[in-house]
Parts: structure tokens; sequence; C-alpha cells
């Protein structure tokens, strides 16, 4: 089981257990965070965005050409933006940090 922490959209912490295996939008659907995830974790839409911490960046698999497609469409993206659908918890990310932008931009049809 690892740990990850969730920065709100008001800056306030959430830390919480992250089974192995499920991805940062499952996770905080577990736990109520609010991270949108409108198309439900199919890769079709931006409402899952994270910033994540620029020490677990580079620990990530890098993102495939339809999630960066989708990035595309992200409110607020920086260069250490992914979607949570995207992001599998495993043990090299426990205490993995991701911020939640302060808004979302769902463009899916």
């Amino acid at each position: 089981m690892s740990k990850i922490t969730f920065i709100q959209k008001d800056g306030t912490p959430t830390n919480v257990d992250a089974p192995d295996g499920l991805t940062v939008l499952e996770v905080a659907r577990k736990h109520n965070v609010d991270l949108e995830g409108a198309c439900e974790g199919s890769l079709a839409c931006s409402t899952c965005h994270v910033i994540v911490d620029p020490k677990y960046y580079d620990t990530l698999p890098e993102a495939s050409e339809d999630e960066e497609d989708m990035l595309d469409l992200a409110f607020g993206l920086t260069k250490t933006s992914r979607l949570g659908c995207q992001i599998c918890m495993a043990p090299e990310l426990d205490g993995l940090v991701v911020t939640i932008p302060s808004a979302t931009r769902n463009a899916q049809s």
C-alpha cells in the first residue's frame, strides 16, 4: 500500500492510502477527493488533470499520445501535468504528491 497526498484546490493537503494498482483518479474517488473524471477514466476528457510534484514526475511512465492530446485541453497545463486516470499507483510512487488545479475544462463531446 502506497501513500498519496492530494493538494486540494484551496491548498489544503489530504494524505490518503493508495492501493497499488489503482489509478490516482480511483484513489481520489475512494477518499472523496474532489477530482472530477467526467469520462470515468476512459481517456476522453481532461477533467482528472493533476500537477505532479517534480520529485515524482520522472518516475512515471511516459504519457501516451492519447493522453498528451487530452492534456492539451486541460486548464492550467504545466510541464508536470498528467491525467489522474493514467497514473497507476506502484511502490515506487509511494509518497506521491499531486496538486488539483483550481478549475477544469470539460471538452467532452
